[in-house]
């Protein structure tokens, strides 16, 4: 039988084990967590491993949308660290489709905007994707006009049933 002993200095070891949980504790703050749970579900709809064109135009397709090949914008953006009334509003959408983009705040995220071929009744639609490590963590289907609509990837809320919206 043999029998190993090392002996540390009681202060190096209380210094690697403070550093330890240094690295820790900024890991759990800095990294975002991925909770599987927390992805929108149902009609398996898929919104990982979203890396290529093509799967971006594929995952648009799982809403029913067609888009123009290539997308007329790509663009790097930050999401804010504090969101203003509009952001907040946009974050509401997020929220109704089962999205949060409060998880990344201060994060870098590619912007992606294609050319929806398929809505009826407008002359130009966009579908906005925004992209985090492979991953779409929001977007929106909207007008190109100054004061047009933005509704979630499913399209109009309200679709299939008469206009209530008040005359002006």
């Amino acid at each position: 039988m043999f029998i190993y002993s090392v002996k540390g200095s009681t202060l190096k070891f209380f210094a690697v084990l403070s550093l330890a949980l240094v690295v820790l504790v900024m890991l759990v703050i800095f990294v975002p967590t991925y909770d599987s749970s927390a992805l929108p579900t149902g009609n398996d709809v898929n919104y990982v491993n979203i890396r290529t064109n093509e799967d971006r135009i594929g995952f648009l397709s799982q809403f029913s949308w067609t888009v123009k090949a290539e997308p007329v914008l790509e663009e790097e953006v930050t999401i804010p660290a504090e969101f203003d009334s509009v952001f907040v509003n946009y974050n509401d959408l997020q929220k109704n489709q089962g999205l949060d983009l409060s998880r990344y705040k201060r994060k870098t995220v590619q912007h992606y905007r294609y050319e929806v071929t398929n809505f009826e009744g407008e002359e130009t639609v966009y579908a906005n994707l925004l992209v985090y490590r492979g991953r779409i963590i929001g977007g929106d289907i909207s007008s190109a006009k100054m004061n047009g609509f933005v509704y979630g990837f499913k399209g109009a809320p309200t679709q299939n049933t008469p206009d209530t919206t008040p005359a002006s």
